[in-house]
């Protein structure tokens, strides 16, 4: 009798392995749709929004703490840009420090306003239907952070906008631009031209929700980071 080929024999071999890896994945893929839809509407949208109220409650902690955003490279304020030429020239005369003192002072306002945002999230958790909720849950990685910036943008800047301007006046900020801007070559120029303080929120709102969708990423993926069973059970087979 005559023997196939070591070939022929690798090949049937590799292609009913592949096979078997289909059929496993399909089955896989089935067993979760199972599970998926065992969960109830209510159950789907109790587990949003605990994770909601877990993840930004962890991004607000992150970010409003002592050097949460100054130490933090990802989301730490820099000069504007449109002070950067200003800023340079200054360091190059020997006034750098005064660049650096502004600069810490936007973070602290930044980090003080932080905080306030909880309330907000929380407000904007309620606003959440059913189709939110199940968008959110089968969407992208960041698709609850997606979520709070497309409702709560409006009302955070409204909110932060007066306590950035207090806190930026209680630590200086304020005192510390104009000191920048009278000391620097052509800086005079740039006196009125810029608003700092909506700079700062928008920098502020920017790193938040930076932070809130690292948070998000980790309660999707990261068993660890589902630290309750409802987290679990919503989040561990979507």
């Amino acid at each position: 009798m005559r023997t196939a080929p070591l070939a022929v024999i690798f090949f049937l071999c590799c292609s009913a392995h592949a096979q078997f890896d289909q059929i496993l994945k399909k089955a896989d893929e089935t067993l979760n749709q199972r599970r998926a839809s065992g969960l109830t509407n209510d159950k789907i949208v109790a587990g949003l929004k605990e994770a909601l109220r877990v993840s930004t409650g962890k991004a607000v902690a992150i970010a409003g703490k002592p050097d949460g955003f100054l130490k933090n490279e990802a989301v730490k304020i820099l000069l504007p840009p449109k002070l950067k030429t200003v800023g340079a020239g200054m360091r190059m005369l020997g006034m750098g420090a005064q660049v650096d003192e502004l600069e810490v002072g936007m973070n602290r306002a930044a980090e003080q306003a932080t905080p306030y945002a909880k309330q907000i999230f929380l407000n904007a958790v309620k606003k959440m239907t059913f189709s939110d909720a199940r968008e959110i849950l089968t969407a992208g990685d960041t698709a609850a952070t997606a979520y709070f910036q497309r409702t709560s943008s409006g009302d955070l800047t409204i909110a932060f906008t007066p306590i950035v301007r207090r806190s930026m006046e209680h630590v200086g900020v304020v005192q510390q631009y104009n000191r920048v801007l009278s000391n620097a070559p052509g800086g005079n120029a740039l006196a009125g031209q810029f608003d700092l303080n909506r700079y700062v929120v928008e920098k502020t709102l920017k790193g938040l929700f930076l932070i809130l969708g690292e948070e998000e990423k980790k309660i999707r993926k990261n068993p660890a980071a589902q630290t309750t069973t409802l987290l679990k059970e919503v989040f561990g087979v979507k």
